[in-house]
């Protein structure tokens, strides 16, 4: 836990653990308490062989985590399967998320096919810091082999899509510009079918934008949190910025006829 103020929950993407949130957390604490939560097998958690293999129960373990530790009703950020787990809690568990960031949140129907992702992991991770990478690395040893691809199998074949109807916490897609993982249009599709999204993209930013704009990616977090039209972020960022890399990139007339073709497809097919 670090900084003080309200309270943000950070939840890792597969394999992952709070180690890959040092940069992040460290931004965000100038505004919130942030937790850096350890899912089952990730991290410093524990967990049995063969159990929290899926983003089902591993969102039935932040519950249980988050009632316990009294964080209900707060932020929750989560990057990647974090994503996922985030919308299968908040889809259940309404009580517990005050607000949801879903930083590149990944899915059966946002990623590629298994070999494919495994291909774009690989050239995505080329241009991370190597600070990060070796904290990536900490991170899947102590997951392991094993249970890493048994996540990574199990989320092929989740159902986020159909929970999306179902969260109503206020919801902020974060997208990254030149990201190889997760698909743009079944972002763009997400955040259609949540009640109340909104969603960014941030200039410059891979599959691991929280990490490599992590400054950009805070301030986004808590003028959103903090209920500030997410558009004045791009002031406050001029001002703030100096060398950091990337910015904050808002729908263009293009962009936004897209998604109202996209919103009347949608509307046919239910």
């Amino acid at each position: 836990m670090q900084g003080s103020g309200p309270a943000l929950v950070l939840v890792p993407g597969l394999a992952c653990s709070h180690l890959y949130y040092v940069r992040l957390q460290r931004h965000l604490a100038a505004h919130f308490e942030v937790w850096a939560y350890d899912p089952p097998g990730h991290g410093l958690t524990p967990a049995p062989p063969g159990a929290y293999l899926d983003a089902g129960s591993l969102a039935r373990h932040l519950a249980g985590w988050l009632r316990a530790t009294g964080l209900m009703g707060v932020p929750l950020f989560g990057h990647s399967q974090g994503g996922e787990v985030l919308l299968h809690l908040a889809s259940t568990s309404p009580d517990l998320a005050s607000h949801l960031v879903l930083c590149a949140p990944s899915g059966r129907e946002e990623t590629a096919p298994t070999a494919r992702l495994l291909g774009h992991l690989l050239l995505d991770i080329r241009h991370e810091r190597p600070g990060f990478l070796m904290r990536l690395l900490r991170s899947y040893v102590r997951t392991g082999v094993r249970r890493s691809w048994k996540l990574l199998r199990a989320g092929r074949h989740d159902v986020t899509f159909r929970l999306a109807a179902q969260v109503r916490s206020p919801t902020l897609i974060l997208e990254g510009e030149l990201d190889r993982v997760v698909r743009r249009d079944a972002l763009l599709r997400l955040s259609l079918l949540l009640p109340n999204a909104r969603r960014v993209r941030i200039r410059g930013g891979g599959h691991a934008l929280h990490d490599r704009q992590a400054q950009v990616v805070a301030h986004t977090v808590t003028a959103f949190v903090q209920g500030r039209p997410v558009e004045q972020v791009e002031d406050t960022l001029a001002r703030v910025r100096g060398k950091a890399q990337g910015s904050v990139k808002f729908a263009n007339p293009k962009e936004a006829e897209e998604e109202s073709a996209t919103a009347r497809l949608l509307r046919a097919v239910e």
